[in-house]
């Protein structure tokens, strides 16, 4: 072991081989963290993505678990309603006509788990419901809940003009932190820093929640010195806390840092803290980073003591490490461990376990675990089967990625995503099939609502176009790229290398281009000169 771990020594272990893939983003693991901790009031622990997926099948069966088994509760009745268009007002009322009783404390415990589920929509039914009531007295927590679900549904100006028509006594700091943590998710630094700043005025700081906060945006905007500050500033305050260390160590393992890490390490257990499962998991994938694979390992096991079924995320994490150190044989008892823990594993599990197994270069046990998702999930999540797509285009197979595709994929109602029709462009961009590249590239773009330019797919396939001097499907490109909303000088400047190769005359490109609004460059007007002495092609004009 290198000198200085913060671990023990143990023997060398002979399995331990060169990391075979990345580890887990470390601040998605860092912000775990922090959602762990949130608590806006007793009915908020959890934090979520900015938009829910479609309900789980296993929605409801976790709703009656969570609810009281066979029982008839309120509680039951509203975790049942799964689908987005059914009523939580509705539902209540009818439990209250009834002649039942609802009590705040239960509403709390039911939109507590209603966020766990990720149905927003209902868990703000519920406190839209409560604010009307009278008899139900609201504290700042529960306000500060509210406005969190606004901006999961409504959007961060809703959500402002609820905060801004709260009466005084309610823009407390827990209302003031669940704004700011919607200021950050949003990435929205100017709007943070200046609540910060008016939080600070209020004496609004004296928990390390808001600062962890900013922590996060700064290291995902790669602030580092702004992270620094505000850690500085969190110590005059208040004392750290896991969430601070986490986050610190997210930093450090974002800049290469390790001798800082395992100081960081060091500190935290001076401070009599005690390391999460998303320490190790931070430490052990720096270790990785940085070919201290003895302390990785040691790491790990570590973290595999710290996990339980409350932390079911955590399993997921512990197979992506496992496979940076190349174990294949402990990512297969994990998994086991993991099968024999819950009742049914979930798309995400899925795809951790056959993206390990493909980084292992187990292909065929890959397909195994494939076979048995396409048993039990009915999600039809295109993000597993490109995961097998993408490996047998990677090895070049590309035979056996279209039957993939036509039988288990577009046979069994599984639509097609843009990374799809993405990865079966590279796939024939190595064979230099330039009608399926064509026809695929423009499937892809065509697959979402707004194309996200993508400069280095866009000159690959212009230079198999240029290659073969495909005056004709440069212009169809062109053509299908202006639909999408992105034109650019450089793209004309690769449709006149198309032509400069198939010798020939583009016509009225200036004019084009102006009709664009887009400028010509020095390299736009080399280009225009040296096909200006070719035979002139009529392609252009038919097709622009």
């Amino acid at each position: 072991m290198a000198h200085g771990s913060p671990f023990r020594p143990h023997g060398p272990d002979n399995q331990v081989t060169r990391g075979l893939s990345k580890p887990e983003p470390m601040l998605r693991l860092a912000r775990r963290s922090l959602a762990a901790v949130r608590h806006f009031s007793a009915a908020a622990v959890a934090e979520a993505p900015k938009a829910p997926p479609p309900p789980h099948p296993g929605a409801i069966a976790a709703a009656r678990k969570s609810s009281g088994g066979g029982r008839d509760t309120l509680g039951r009745r509203l975790l049942s309603l799964v689908y987005t268009k059914r009523s939580a007002v509705i539902a209540i009322r009818m439990w209250k006509e009834e002649g039942h009783v609802v009590r705040k404390y239960e509403l709390n415990r039911i939109v507590r788990e209603l966020r766990k589920l990720k149905r927003y929509k209902h868990a703000l039914e519920v406190c839209e419901w409560m604010t009307l009531q009278q008899d139900i007295k609201l504290l700042e927590g529960d306000y500060a809940v509210h406005l969190d679900l606004i901006a999961k549904i409504r959007g961060i100006n809703s959500a402002e003009k609820f905060f801004e028509d709260l009466p005084d006594k309610m823009k407390g700091q827990p209302t003031c932190t669940s704004l700011l943590h919607i200021y950050v998710q949003h990435k929205d630094s100017s709007k943070a820093e200046s609540l910060m700043k008016k939080m600070s005025e209020c004496g609004f700081l004296k928990c390390p929640l808001p600062f962890n906060h900013m922590m996060s945006l700064y290291i995902s905007n790669r602030q580092f010195d702004r992270f620094t500050e505000t850690l500085h500033e969190l110590k005059k305050h208040t004392s750290p806390d896991i969430v601070t260390y986490n986050l610190w160590l997210t930093a450090c393992n974002s800049q290469g840092d390790l001798m800082n890490a395992e100081k960081i390490f060091l500190e935290l257990k001076k401070a009599k803290l005690n390391p999460d499962w998303v320490t190790f998991s931070l430490l052990t994938s720096i270790y990785i980073k940085s070919s201290r694979f003895e302390d990785a390992l040691l790491s790990v096991k570590e973290m595999e003591k710290q996990v339980c079924k409350k932390a079911r995320v955590a399993y997921s994490s512990i197979i992506s490490l496992y496979t940076g150190l190349g174990r294949k044989e402990d990512v297969n008892r994990v998994w086991k461990k993991m099968k024999s823990s819950f009742r049914k594993l979930n798309d995400s599990e899925y795809n951790c376990m056959i993206s390990s197994l493909i980084k292992l270069n187990e292909l065929k046990e890959a397909e195994d675990i494939y076979t048995e998702w396409e048993s039990v999930s009915v999600t039809g999540d295109s993000r597993v089967s490109n995961l097998l797509l993408a490996a047998y285009i990677n090895n070049k197979k590309m035979k056996m990625a279209e039957m993939f595709f036509e039988r288990r994929m577009v046979g069994k109602g599984i639509v097609p995503s843009y990374t799809s029709w993405e990865l079966f462009t590279y796939g024939y961009l190595q064979e230099k099939q330039t009608d399926k590249v064509l026809e695929c590239f423009k499937k892809a773009i065509g697959s979402v609502k707004k194309w996200d330019p993508d400069m280095k797919i866009v000159q690959e396939v212009y230079g198999l176009l240029e290659e073969n001097g495909d005056v004709e499907g440069a212009e169809e490109l062109l053509a299908r790229l202006r639909d999408a909303g992105f034109v650019s000088t450089e793209l004309y400047n690769l449709l006149l290398k198309v032509y400069v190769k198939a010798g020939k005359m583009p016509l009225i490109v200036g004019e084009r281009m102006k009709k664009d609004k887009v400028l010509l460059d020095e390299e736009t007007r080399q280009l225009i000169k040296v096909t200006s002495q070719m035979c002139v092609s009529e392609v252009s004009t038919h097709l622009s």
